[in-house]
């Protein structure tokens, strides 16, 4: 047993040292904070899918979704399913922002309404707390299945999977980020293909699988399992998840114009589809081979430590904690991005020197980190941690969003009210033990509120006298400080910097 933990740990150092090496690497070539935050605003295709994808088979999709399967059967397929939804509308929806040249949600936010910074603060707060969070849920599905295969101590596996990525994400920034999602995004598709392919051939196919588990979770996408409302919800918390998750935008912003965002997620929401199948496979699998596990979420480690000799569970080891590394690096520094760029202007009324941005901003990522491990103990299983936190925070902010860019009379009131009374209506959903029954989860419900009082107040409260133009050059004006996104290296336009 000592040996195969070790093999396990020294798989795991090995791609935590490659990732190292590719980030200091990067390193020695980042000059400023442009490059440091937004890999200089010129990424092609292959990295912006390949990140894109990456996060998007992050911790939920493949331990959260294995785990869910476990319980729930073809239910686990809704996440992938969700997700693919929500990059498409991503797509269609907020694609074109790359040509504005904005740096974070917060200003692209702060935009529709006017260069607005009320709302630019209050979505300021939202986002960094929801980045913690996002983080925080990859640290702990990290650790939950680190310290199964090792016997490590639950507290300490958190740090090991928090070093893991922060201590590459701080060397070499948002280049390091990308470049190594992309290569963790294929071993995370080769690791659950094997893991899907091997675990069905050992319980004889799609007929022994359907046999060893229920009616209901072997129907349709287990909606007899969950119920027609709580998988709705399900999928549609997932696609809210990505389409107002700021890790995400985070791409539009750094890629090297709207073609290049367009295509690369198209190719990445496909890709995401088909995936969406192996980790539901795979928990159906482990509900057959070993039913009655304490914790759903350790379906995975069961079935890389158990079914599996030693050189395969060590793939599949470093392909989960790719899933989890993956998508905690992309929402550490976005998390440090919204701290430089919005946070920082928030508390002491101005940005941080330009000269300084990259020291700063690695010494913020060392205190976003901490404050995750925070969010890391609020939940019991990885899929409730993120369904919690997304109608909690993140139902309002899209509906706040769609209104700002999609309606003219939609006003900074009323975009605060749509986030406030978004968060109010899922705090109440998730309180009523029968309201929670009933939908699932708190997002439909969250969705209609945030939309209904966003158009009263908006109706209620003077029209946004500052133009769209006007709000752009102000924007650019304030970001000049930062010497960040003031020219669109690369893009569909030059915006240049104000006189």
């Amino acid at each position: 047993m000592i040996e195969t933990n070790m093999g396990y740990i020294v798989a795991l150092l090995v791609a935590v040292l490659f990732m190292l090496g590719i980030s200091w690497w990067v390193a020695r070539r980042t000059s400023n904070g442009e490059d440091f935050l937004l890999a200089g605003r010129k990424l092609g295709t292959p990295l912006v899918m390949g990140s894109t994808l990456a996060t998007l088979v992050g911790t939920g999709s493949s331990l959260g979704a294995v785990g869910f399967a476990y319980q729930n059967g073809w239910a686990g397929m809704l996440y992938g399913i969700g997700g693919a939804a929500g990059i498409f509308l991503l797509l269609w929806l907020f694609s074109d922002v790359r040509k504005h040249g904005f740096m974070t949600f917060a200003e692209e936010m702060s935009y529709y309404y006017g260069a607005s910074r009320a709302v630019k603060s209050v979505v300021a707060v939202l986002l960094f707390l929801a980045s913690v969070g996002w983080l925080g849920a990859h640290i702990m599905g990290g650790a939950m299945y680190l310290s199964f295969l090792t016997g490590m101590d639950a507290d300490m596996a958190k740090i090991v999977i928090a070093l893991g990525f922060g201590v590459y994400t701080v060397v070499g920034g948002y280049l390091a980020v990308v470049i190594t999602d992309a290569i963790q995004g294929t071993i995370l598709f080769l690791g659950f293909t094997i893991l899907a392919v091997l675990s069905l051939v050992t319980v004889g196919g799609l007929g022994g699988m359907h046999d060893g588990v229920t009616d209901e979770a072997a129907s349709m996408l287990g909606v007899q399992a969950l119920g027609p409302v709580p998988a709705l919800s399900l999928a549609l918390v997932i696609a809210v998840g990505v389409l107002a998750t700021p890790s995400y935008r985070q791409r539009i912003y750094s890629a090297s114009n709207v073609r290049t965002v367009r295509r690369s997620f198209l190719l990445a929401g496909v890709l995401f589809a088909v995936f969406a199948a192996l980790p539901a496979i795979a928990g159906m699998s482990a509900s057959v081979l070993a039913p009655g596990l304490e914790n759903p979420d350790m379906a995975f480690p069961y079935l890389a430590t158990t079914l599996f000799p030693l050189w395969v569970g060590a793939f599949l080891l470093v392909a989960g904690l790719s899933a989890t590394m993956s998508s905690g690096d992309s929402d550490a520094i976005v998390g440090v991005t919204i701290l430089m760029r919005d946070v920082s202007q928030l508390v002491t009324g101005k940005l941080p020197k330009a000269e300084n941005l990259v020291r700063n901003s690695r010494w913020a990522l060392a205190a976003v980190l901490v404050l995750s491990l925070v969010f890391a103990l609020m939940a019991t299983t990885i899929i409730d941690y993120i369904t919690l936190m997304i109608s909690t925070v993140l139902t309002g902010l899209l509906v706040a969003s769609l209104l700002g860019k999609f309606w003219p009379r939609a006003t900074w009131q009323g975009g605060i009210a749509s986030m406030l009374g978004g968060s109010v209506a899922a705090l109440v959903v998730n309180n009523v033990e029968s309201f929670t029954a009933f939908w699932g989860n708190a997002v439909i419900p969250s969705l209609l509120v945030a939309l209904m009082s966003g158009v009263i107040v908006s109706l209620v409260t003077p029209r946004t006298r500052v133009s769209r133009e006007e709000a752009l050059r102000m924007l650019a004006q304030e970001r000049a400080t930062l010497d960040v996104g003031t020219k669109l290296r690369g893009g569909d336009a030059t915006e240049q910097q104000p006189s």
